[in-house]
């Protein structure tokens, strides 16, 4: 008999939250790891990898995607405007509203050290085959469309 069949596990909803917590934690502390190694908060390094990857945004929008308040959007926009890696600007779409781009040192800096991190997190799941990867990825965009679906609260109502 297998340990989590032994203890009530097995294939349970709680058994896979245990799970998926611990991976989630390993991977988390591989990635503060290697952030911290590039000589980045979290927060700074999120906006640069946004805008490499997703262009000029609004600081709004920017905000959501990398999961910071506006006061931390503020805080992040303007050390990485002292160093020269970001610019605001106007947005010709609304004038309320400012857009955040990467300036050709920020471009260069952020495609050296995404490479970086990209490397340290493949050393985190080099024991995976592609094929495993793509059904964990399958799996995992699954199984967070059905958590959604089947919460019994919104999202940020707390419980």
């Amino acid at each position: 008999m297998k340990k989590a069949e032994q203890n009530g596990g097995g294939g349970s909803g709680v058994h896979l939250w245990l799970i998926l917590w611990k991976a989630f934690r390993a991977m988390e502390a591989h990635a503060d790891r290697s952030i911290a190694g590039l000589g980045l908060c979290w927060s700074d390094f999120g906006v640069l990898e946004a805008l490499l990857h997703k262009g000029p945004l609004a600081v709004k929008v920017l905000g959501e995607k990398v999961l910071l308040t506006s006061g931390s959007m503020t805080a992040a926009i303007d050390r990485l405007e002292r160093r020269g890696w970001v610019e605001r600007g106007a947005d010709p779409g609304d004038r309320r509203s400012r857009i955040v781009r990467l300036t050709a040192e920020g471009r260069k800096t952020i495609e050296t050290l995404f490479a970086e991190h990209e490397r340290d997190m493949e050393q985190a799941v080099a024991g995976l085959k592609d094929s495993e990867r793509t059904t964990l990825i399958d799996l995992l965009r699954t199984l967070g469309g059905l958590a959604v679906r089947h919460t019994r609260f919104a999202p940020d109502e707390g419980s």
